[in-house]
């Protein structure tokens, strides 16, 4: 991950799978819905098919978290990282731990959706918090790794991936809290809104540490310099915020448009009334006669 592509991918996939958090928050709130993900019926009741059964956030995950090992390995092509000791060497040391320290994380995210996929596609009834335990688990996970991936970093590096912990930390108190209370609306907004600031935050990693718009490198030794890393996060708390309510508002107009597409009166059948006299049945009748006739 110690590349311009390193940082992307999980930065592009957190940003996408935010932004389906933020659409799916937004319509439950709209919705008054209990749960974030209403539980699904048994499988006996399900369809099925094989794309009725296996849910495609837990295939993304796996998916996802495979790229990401074989890139930490094989990439650019022609290298191999895999192997952890250095037997040649007589003091046996660690090589290629930063590469390690991805690729376990990639790995409990992939136990993630491997948890997702056998939940709800195999077990006959979901386990909903064993899946928010295993969500759980990986970001727990990422926050013990990035805390030691801090030792031997440069300034620059290390206040950028502390602030990068800071809602990183917050996600994963936020998911171990769903584990026991999954129906509170604020835990969901505010884990989704975590989510925006962490992918926002992983691709301006990108931008300072690889493609800095001024062509210049930022200099560590330069307080100004550090003193503008604490106002960007800033910014990208004040954009999740923005980003998260833009979502809303567009999902709110959706589901009230689709709201009022049906409530739209239609012509239907109706029974007549019993509680009518013959009199007034035989007035309706009679005018009903006439609107014919004037056709």
């Amino acid at each position: 991950m110690g590349t311009l592509e390193g940082h992307l991918l999980p930065g592009i996939c957190l940003l996408i799978f935010s932004l389906h958090y933020s659409v799916m928050v937004s319509l439950a709130l709209l919705r008054g819905q209990r749960f974030l993900k209403p539980p699904l019926t048994p499988k006996e009741k399900r369809g099925h098919r094989w794309w009725q059964l296996v849910p495609v956030e837990g295939m993304m995950k796996v998916a996802i978290s495979l790229t990401g090992i074989i890139t930490e390995f094989f990439y650019p092509p022609g290298v191999n990282r895999m192997m952890m000791v250095d037997w040649e060497d007589p003091r046996r040391p660690f090589v290629f731990y930063d590469n390690w320290y991805h690729v376990t994380m990639y790995g409990f995210f992939m136990l993630s959706g491997v948890v997702d996929i056998v939940s709800r596609a195999c077990q006959a009834q979901q386990n909903v918090k064993l899946e928010r335990a295993a969500e759980a688990l990986a970001f727990c996970v990422l926050v013990l790794l990035m805390a030691c991936h801090l030792e031997n970093k440069g300034t620059l590096e290390v206040r950028t991936h502390l602030l990068f912990v800071a809602p990183t930390f917050l996600v994963t108190l936020v998911l171990t809290m769903e584990v026991w209370v999954p129906d509170q609306p604020t835990l969901w907004v505010l884990k989704t809104w975590m989510g925006l600031v962490l992918s926002t935050w992983m691709l301006q990693l990108c931008v300072l540490m690889y493609v800095p718009p001024s062509g210049q490198p930022w200099r560590a030794e330069n307080p100004g310099d550090l003193a503008f890393l604490l106002i960007f996060f800033c910014w990208h708390l004040g954009f999740g915020a923005i980003v998260l309510a833009a979502v809303y508002g567009l999902c709110s107009l959706w589901h009230h448009r689709i709201s009022s597409w049906r409530e739209v009166p239609r012509a239907k059948y109706q029974l007549c009334p019993r509680s009518y006299s013959s009199e007034e049945l035989e007035k309706l009748g009679t005018e009903a006669m006439l609107q014919d006739g004037g056709i």
